[in-house]
């Protein structure tokens, strides 16, 4: 696997002169003294750490996600398709019908319509800006949305006393926003909190003043394996960060680094959140906190780590009876990870579940308890929830109950907000308007189910919310027409046996076996049975 991308990404938003670089290097092989392209070499030049990270001046108007092909992917495994039977379903042909498939889950004890939970949206510029449209819109389509880590932290009118909140207007709105359209049967809202939410009490709050059900703990992942960071270009909020405990670099009380900032050399500041030590005395001290102040589900989220980290992990939560565990895959993105992280440190997603699994067999075959798990890291579509689901299932019922989504479900929120603008300016593409029309009442597919549903309350949520219900249905649905070609009619039936795996690798990493392997002791029997 060549590492040509490495002095060209579109995530730095850095290019080269040549369509032939250096295998080794990602350099043009003839680096010229006139070249006008910024090279990944050249904008370290001019801005140093800044290129670490994803173009700092789209911050708040983006995502950021690893580029780098892992060799291995969910697309490296297709499904079996059923001619015979139905399993789920009587088997008649006017009842197997694909919108039958039940293709709700039930994870860490909560009810979900899909197999589907957001992403953490936390303090990130973005994650603010269409909180309320994703909020809204996991609540129609009766999934966990959940908020990320350090809300509070970078409240500006939060209040906090004796080092810890009293009152947070942010988290509070957020909370609201959910359960404005929650129906209280599928779904819930999850607070997730890494270490500098715990000092601050944001855990309690949450279920004392908010009445939160689910507590998520963050353990080490954040901006992929150094802790959450956000970009500042307020000089007064950073240092109110600064102040708060956080690490904010550069300094922003620095006589030097304010006049610098102020003549425009420096343009934005970071923000870091420290990493947290995972310890087990702690963190079984911590649930039985949680547990006390009337937290009826908790979640541990983590990352992409070495596989040693995934048992230590599960064992923990094991011993804590966790409800569920979410793992996140280092395919995934988030607003500021820096790009050599996000390319080239963790475990990918595919290689991360089967790790999972293993450790989960082990646990299963000594009697110990075993949470619920969810997959994360670079889901989008529901033929990657599937495989995600039926590889975990070895015969019983899936390991894996649902799927996070995280870049994605801002992407489905920020396109339809988009479009919606350019429709009341009248800059829509032509060729977008001979097919789908200029009004937003009618480009919006979903826009009278949604109608039907709320009535004229469907006026007062954002055209974001309608986009991500809508994204969620086409997801539902493909899931449904999907198990209907297995014949399998209920989620919870899609099992390893309706996999095989494209490649030799995806095949050793998995067990899953290969199309010339399947079903191959069951060939001469179903041909020479009398």
């Amino acid at each position: 696997m060549n590492s040509s991308y490495l002095n060209s990404k579109s995530t730095t938003w850095t290019t080269l002169r040549v369509r032939d670089p250096a295998a080794s290097s990602g350099m043009c092989p003839l680096c010229i003294e006139d070249c006008p392209f910024l090279c990944q070499i050249a904008l370290s030049a001019l801005r140093g750490r800044e290129a670490l990270y994803p173009a700092p001046f789209l911050f708040g108007l983006s995502t950021a996600g690893a580029v780098k092909d892992y060799g291995l992917d969910w697309g490296h495994f297709n499904f079996h398709c059923e001619v015979r039977g139905a399993e789920g379903i009587e088997p008649d042909p006017d009842k197997a019908l694909f919108p039958n498939v039940d293709v709700t889950t039930i994870a860490g004890g909560i009810k979900l319509r899909i197999p589907v939970i957001t992403g953490a949206l936390g303090s990130t510029a973005v994650a603010a800006k269409y909180w309320r449209s994703i909020a809204i819109g996991a609540a129609l389509s009766g999934i966990i949305v959940t908020v990320g880590e350090n809300v509070v932290g970078m409240d500006p009118d939060a209040i906090i006393s004796g080092g810890k909140v009293v009152e947070s207007p942010a988290l509070k709105s957020r909370v609201e926003a959910y359960r404005e359209f929650w129906d209280g049967v599928y779904g819930g809202i999850a607070v997730q909190t890494n270490v500098e939410d715990e000092r601050l009490g944001v855990d309690i709050y949450a279920l004392t003043k908010l009445e939160v059900d689910v507590i998520e703990r963050k353990w080490g992942q954040g901006a992929k394996a150094i802790g959450g960071e956000v970009r500042i270009s307020d000089l007064d909020r950073a240092i109110m960060l600064k102040r708060r405990g956080y690490l904010v670099i550069p300094d922003p009380e620095d006589p030097e680094v304010r006049a610098a900032f102020k003549m425009g050399a420096i343009r934005s500041f970071e923000r870091h959140s420290r990493v947290g030590m995972a310890s087990r005395e702690d963190f079984l001290e911590g649930i039985d906190r949680l547990r006390e102040h009337g937290a009826k589900h908790i979640s541990l989220k983590t990352g992409a780590y070495r596989p040693t980290a995934t048992a230590y992990t599960l064992k923990v939560a094991s011993e804590a009876k966790i409800d569920y565990v979410t793992f996140d895959g280092c395919e995934g993105g988030t607003g500021m990870s820096p790009v050599p992280m996000m390319d080239e440190m963790g475990i990918p997603t595919v290689y991360l579940e089967a790790q999972v699994l293993k450790c989960l067999q082990i646990l299963g075959s000594k009697g110990r308890y075993i949470p619920d798990i969810v997959m994360a890291g670079g889901f989008i579509d529901e033929t990657q929830i599937l495989k995600a689901i039926a590889m975990s299932n070895f015969g019983d019922q899936p390991y894996v109950k649902a799927i996070v989504i995280g870049r994605a479900m801002l992407t489905a929120a920020m396109k339809a907000e988009h479009f919606v603008e350019l429709a009341r300016k009248n800059e829509l593409p032509k060729s977008f308007v001979n097919i789908y029309g200029d009004d937003p009442e009618k480009f919006f597919a979903s826009l009278p189910e949604l109608r039907a549903k709320l009535g004229d309350k469907v006026y007062s949520i954002p055209w974001g919310s309608i986009g991500l219900y809508s994204y969620l249905e086409k997801i539902r649905i493909g899931l449904q027409q999907l198990l209907a070609g297995m014949r399998k009619f209920k989620l919870n039936l899609a099992s390893r046996n309706d996999l095989f795996a494209l490649t030799e690798r995806a095949a050793k990493a998995t067990g899953i076996p290969l199309p010339e392997e399947s079903d191959i002791d069951a060939i001469e029997s179903i041909l020479l049975d009398d």
